[in-house]
């Protein structure tokens, strides 16, 4: 018999081999890619300018975006009225939504025969084109503006309510004393966040790029693997957009906390001068622009899809149908791999999960491809491969989605579980799934509408039969068939926002307080 209690701790192994798993993943599929090159690759002037663009448009859109969204933030933080809750869950529907359905709903209206070109010619002006490097900045803007707002209007709440009596009672500039310093606390890491989004961006350049002005590095890999088949350029591609997106993840880590602004008594906030006309109707504006800008493609899309939904020809069904066993094969493995590294904890499983990041899914798939070669014939396996590709892609989300929840609960109830001498199996099934049923519910949503509308690997490796829906929907586009493209892009909206509440609403149903 033992003289004292011996703590049995959740074993750390599980975690360990998921992060060795996925180094050496990323690490053999880059280096399988760069193997099979023939002859040492130096880049030409073409090269050098995806690399220039890549850098501009990525900043122009992370500037653009957190701008335009302190405004915004701020009359939301200072303004109540009907339907907020709603617009402020709505501007989370960005992130998850498929991007080629967004793209599709841009150009209804900012396309060539979009509604913005349609009253510009009724009044006389000469039309715009979307495509180029305005074209991607305004997608990015689309996706990024929402993120930012929330990010900032988080901000915003943070400021107890007891500092804006205290400058009101002194007669002090709220925001040269408030609202300034935390800005300046949070917008550089906001930014960098939405720079960071913006450099490994592939099916915006892909349908509104294009061409040697607005060409970026994970497009220049794309035409590198698919046209040229230059595997010895898309390696070295591949290393100076890691090599960029490991500086810029480094230069993150100090803004990622901001100073506290102290404790609060939860108190209602006074705004000083909310209530001026001016002040209200500036706000109004703000608020009504950003709704119109993030809700008109969407409602183009419901109007214009709805009635081509139910004449969509078999094959777009059928790849529906694939796209939505990719979707689940990928979260079925992603979700427990996160898992397995918020458990784990530390720097390696933290490395592990934000090494997707910075890697080039085009790459990943490509090298993939190779090691299979000698063995099985790759284009068979494209969906499989495509699967494990967006479960990888999928690990930065959920794992930040488990990971604070995982130091609560240990925190918690660590030292309870330690003095019972719980095996691991008893403190997985007791202790830690009952408590993360919420966050796992909402990691594997995210992942599902994620990869539901990935246009990445699949773009490379696509054959007869393995079509995914939004591959479908990119060649209905490329047709010219866009009342078909529409109905598939309410389809493939449908089914990823299906997926996620599903998912979301699962975790939430049974979740213990």
């Amino acid at each position: 018999m033992a003289r004292r209690a011996v703590a049995i701790a959740q074993p750390r192994w599980p975690g360990t081999a998921v992060a060795v798993l996925v180094l050496a993943l990323f690490g053999g599929a880059l280096a399988a890619v760069a193997l099979a090159a023939r002859a040492p690759v130096t880049l030409g002037a073409g090269d050098w300018a995806a690399i220039r663009f890549t850098l501009v448009q990525a900043a122009l859109s992370s500037g653009l975006s957190v701008l335009l969204a302190v405004p915004v933030a701020r009359a939301l933080a200072r303004r109540r009225f009907l339907g907020r809750g709603a617009l402020i869950t709505l501007l989370g529907a960005p992130f998850i939504l498929p991007v080629i359905v967004a793209i599709l709903g841009l150009l209804a209206i900012f396309g060539r025969g979009g509604l913005v070109n349609a009253v510009l010619v009724w009044a006389g002006l000469p039309p715009v084109s979307i495509y180029g490097l305005h074209g991607v900045v305004l997608a990015h803007v689309f996706f990024n503006l929402p993120l930012s707002v929330r990010l900032i209007l988080l901000g915003w709440q943070s400021i107890p309510a007891e500092r804006f009596r205290l400058a009101a009672s002194l007669n002090a500039p709220v925001w040269r004393h408030l609202e300034r310093p935390m800005l300046g606390q949070i917008l550089p890491g906001i930014a960098l966040v939405v720079f960071l989004i913006c450099l490994t961006s592939f099916a915006v350049a892909l349908t509104l790029g294009g061409g040697p002005r607005a060409t970026t590095i994970e497009l220049a890999i794309y035409q590198a693997l698919r046209f040229d088949f230059d595997l010895g350029k898309a390696a070295l591609l591949a290393a100076i957009q890691f090599g960029i997106l490991a500086a810029l993840w480094l230069a993150s880590a100090r803004f990622a906390v901001a100073q506290s602004f102290g404790l609060s008594l939860d108190r209602p906030v006074q705004w000083p001068l909310r209530d001026r006309l001016v002040t209200r109707l500036m706000d109004a504006a703000w608020i009504g622009l950003a709704a119109l800008f993030l809700l008109a493609p969407l409602g183009v899309i419901l109007v214009r899809g709805a009635p081509a939904l139910a004449g969509l020809p078999a094959p777009v069904w059928e790849a529906a149908a694939r796209s939505l066993a990719v979707a689940l094969g990928s979260t079925a493995l992603a979700v427990p791999l996160a898992l397995a590294l918020a458990l784990r904890g530390g720097r390696v499983a933290a490395l592990a999960a934000s090494l997707p990041l910075a890697a080039s899914t085009l790459v990943l798939g490509t090298g993939l491809f190779i090691l299979m070669r000698p063995f099985v014939n790759p284009t068979t396996w494209a969906l499989s491969v495509t699967a494990l590709v967006n479960a990888c892609m999928g690990l930065p989300f959920a794992y930040r989605a488990l990971a604070p929840e995982v130091a609560q609960i240990r925190a918690r109830h660590g030292r309870l579980a330690e003095t019972l001498a719980m095996p691991a199996g008893a403190r997985l099934r007791w202790l830690w799934l009952p408590r993360l049923r919420r966050p796992l519910g909402f990691a594997a949503g995210m992942i599902a509408a994620l990869s539901m509308g990935d246009l990445g690997v699949i773009a490379l490796f696509s054959a007869n039969g393995q079509e995914t829906l939004p591959m479908a929907m990119y060649n209905l586009m490329g047709a010219y068939r866009m009342q078909a493209a529409g109905g598939a892009a309410l389809l493939l909206l449908g089914l990823s926002l299906g997926l996620f509440w599903a998912f979301d609403r699962g975790g939430r149903g049974r979740a213990e307080a």
